[in-house]
């Protein structure tokens, strides 16, 4: 069965009441995992990405019969269960400042309804790429992009790809 192109897609997800959740490496080491795993399952192409204390920022495109929303679910759901699990033994005061009262979830980790846009060119891809390099900059935590270790601003700058798992986009 011959599947439809997919552009790539950059997607935002926050923390939920912008939280500094993913300040500390070991929550960011969740964030790689995930995508990791999204790649090794060839569930994805991935090809930026950038994770900051409060959010994350990703170009990427499903492969084979996996769809947007089952890509996007698959990580927020992912994620959170691992955040929450780790939260729950190292943190459990910050883990109760996300209790809500839903009937399909006790804590929310992320902030629902994620941002994701299709990148129909060059162009507009190329853009989102420099934000997402660009962010670690603009937030003072670094001076230049590649010295960022959680993004894949490195890996399109100096050629490593320190985690394995990045697609060099080569235009439309």
């Amino acid at each position: 069965m011959k599947y439809p192109t997919i552009w790539p897609q950059f997607f935002t997800a926050t923390i939920q009441n912008w939280k500094q959740l993913l300040k500390d490496d070991g929550y960011k080491d969740i964030i790689i995992e995930c995508l990791k795993f999204l790649v090794k399952e060839q569930r994805i192409e991935l090809n930026a990405f950038v994770v900051m204390s409060s959010h994350v920022h990703i170009i990427w495109q499903p492969l084979q019969q996996f769809t947007l929303t089952q890509i996007q679910s698959s990580f927020m759901t992912q994620t959170a269960k691992a955040i929450k699990k780790k939260l729950a033994l190292e943190n459990p005061d910050v883990l109760e400042q996300l209790h809500v009262n839903k009937y399909d979830r006790t804590y929310q980790i992320w902030k629902r309804e994620p941002l994701s846009i299709e990148l129909f060119t060059e162009k507009a891809f190329l853009q989102k790429l420099e934000y997402i390099h660009e962010n670690p900059v603009a937030a003072g935590l670094v001076n230049l992009a590649e010295e960022y270790k959680y993004s894949s601003a490195k890996f399109y700058l100096e050629g490593i790809d320190e985690f394995g798992i990045i697609t060099h986009y080569s235009g439309n």
